[in-house]
């Protein structure tokens, strides 16, 4: 795949940065619901941000059960990696947020079970499994270090109880990772239909994402803006 200069109807040639730039007003819209902001500023109550770790969970469990399905998939590979799995540090989380009983007492709203389910066809489409894999774990070693610290403060989780979803600890350097992680995929030489696949299933997934914020608002934060 050619890495020099945008083609002449302005699309990226590196696919990763087409990537970036064809879903980044799905990926603002997610980064600006009501609930992600009352989580920065800290109005968040806290167990709003135990439901989201909840909701998180179920999410993961879908993508890291179908990961491993794909593990040796030559297209899937490019971006499966234990060093990023998050369902065991969501166990310690919810341990830690909503108790020793927690399996008993969280469970998954509609627009998760919308969502898992979708990650769950993945299992079928491995092109599509990298724009889920993409949008989960590209945003939240993006986006995480800024909720881990928010939340530390808001909730006094200073030793880093509860924080553990944030740490990527396996994975060295952030920059260098994502650097890594965007030359995979474009490395893979992913022709022009199986590209618009990918982005059109990286828009459905912030859209997925976005629903699950929006339910979690609704039931966790009052007085904001859908």
């Amino acid at each position: 795949m050619s890495t020099g200069s945008a083609s002449s109807d302005d699309t990226p040639a590196v696919f990763s940065t087409r990537l970036k730039a064809a879903t980044w007003d799905a990926h603002h819209e997610a980064e600006q619901q009501g609930f992600t902001r009352a989580l920065l500023d800290g109005s968040l109550p806290r167990e709003g941000f135990a439901a989201m770790a909840a909701q998180h969970y179920f999410a993961y469990t879908a993508l890291e059960e179908v990961g491993r399905a794909l593990a040796d998939d030559p297209v899937a590979a490019a971006v499966v990696d234990p060093a990023l799995f998050r369902v065991p540090a969501l166990e310690r989380d919810l341990a830690a947020l909503v108790g020793p009983d927690w399996r008993d007492l969280v469970s998954p709203s509609r627009p998760t079970r919308t969502y898992a389910a979708r990650i769950e066809q993945m299992a079928d489409d491995p092109a599509g499994y990298i724009a889920h894999h993409y949008t989960r774990y590209i945003g939240d070693l993006s986006g995480g270090r800024f909720i881990r610290r928010a939340a530390a403060h808001a909730y006094g989780l200073t030793d880093g109880t509860g924080l553990a979803f944030y740490a990527f600890d396996q994975v060295g350097s952030l920059p260098r990772f994502k650097e890594g992680y965007r030359a995979r995929i474009d490395a893979l030489g992913l022709d022009e239909a199986a590209q618009r696949r990918v982005v059109r299933e990286t828009r459905l997934a912030y859209q997925l994402n976005t629903e699950v914020l929006a339910d979690l608002e609704r039931t966790h934060t009052t007085g904001l803006a859908a």
